[in-house]
């Protein structure tokens, strides 16, 4: 039975988050407390925002953030590790796995060789 989906296709790109500059939020809460009752949702749509867009802009102008009123959802982005730095770091960590596990290991051993020992001394003691 064939597949309706091709398995080779690429997914849908990652829609990319809106950022608003400090001006455009100051004039959109403007524009959205003066505009009449009746307008104001229609402003909303137009510019595809929410209220709750509205009501935080409005907050940090309130209380004289300009500098709130950037996007703190959004972080830039992290400088991307070179692929040797990936290496060095998976390869450290396995040291660290195979040195605990080697000292696991070598105790076991050691346990094992006094038991030995011990069961050899009672074994010619009661020979």
């Amino acid at each position: 039975m064939a597949s309706t989906t091709s398995l080779g296709a690429d997914p849908a790109p990652r829609p990319k988050r809106r950022t608003f500059s400090a001006e455009y939020k100051l004039r959109i809460v403007a524009e959205y407390d003066s505009a009449p009752a009746w307008e104001k949702g229609a402003n909303l749509r137009r510019e595809r925002l929410y209220h709750s867009h509205v009501i935080e802009w409005r907050q940090a102008r309130d209380v004289g953030a300009l500098k709130a009123l950037t996007d703190h959802r959004t972080t830039p982005a992290r400088p991307r590790k070179s692929a040797a730095e990936r290496d060095n770091e998976k390869l450290r960590r396995e040291n660290e796995r195979l040195k605990e596990e080697l000292a696991k290991n070598k105790a076991a051993v050691e346990v094992l060789g006094k038991a030995v020992a011990l069961l050899e001394s009672v074994s010619e003691s009661a020979d």
